[in-house]
């Protein structure tokens, strides 16, 4: 349902894109931060700030209408903070975490297959939008960030290892769907 001004298919210059263009400018901010000092309440400002605009810019699309340039640079957007942010913690040794290695690689894989898959989808006129359960997975990927920026529990490995291969089950799980779904329309 959209209220207010609403925007075309083909609109580039819209709130929720100003948004998510917010949130690719903070990227690299962010994972400096990571690697320059990992466990800070500063770095985990910087990424709940990321966190939040990828939210609000979702309520804003929905209410303005959604865009083919939203819906290449918000995935985007979520890519570059997600991975650069995993390989962040990796790099930011003697504090980084072994134990991203696998996920961030797994991770990446799908990430690039995914990006592969759709746009082939898109060349056959097909459009893939992310589910509610890819949103999930979205979300538990920032918290397993979380838990290893936070003070509160950065310290503690194994919380932020334990959700980010939460986060790689349901990222394989999605990915699978995507699949599975996309060849039931188009085979």
């Amino acid at each position: 349902m959209t209220t207010g001004p609403t925007y075309g298919e083909t609109a580039l210059m819209t709130p929720a894109n100003l948004l998510t263009t917010i949130r690719l400018l903070v990227a690299p901010v962010f994972i400096y931060m990571i690697i320059a000092n990992r466990i800070s309440w500063w770095t985990s400002l910087v990424g709940f700030l990321a966190a939040l605009t990828d939210y609000f810019d979702g309520v804003v699309a929905r209410r303005h209408g959604t865009t083919r340039s939203g819906a290449f640079l918000d995935p985007l957007a979520d890519k570059v903070i997600v991975l650069g942010a995993l390989y962040a913690i990796i790099l930011a040794r003697p504090h980084g975490l072994t134990g991203f290695i696998a996920p961030a690689a797994i991770i990446t894989l799908r990430e690039i297959w995914m990006s592969v898959y759709r746009s082939r989808a898109s060349k056959r006129g097909l459009s893939i939008p992310a589910s509610q359960l890819a949103k999930w997975k979205t979300f538990v990927q920032d918290w397993a960030i979380a838990f290893c920026v936070l003070p509160l529990t950065g310290h503690h490995a194994w919380i932020g290892i334990t959700t980010i291969w939460i986060a790689t089950a349901l990222t394989l799980y999605t990915g699978w769907r995507y699949y599975v779904d996309g060849k039931q329309v188009a085979p």
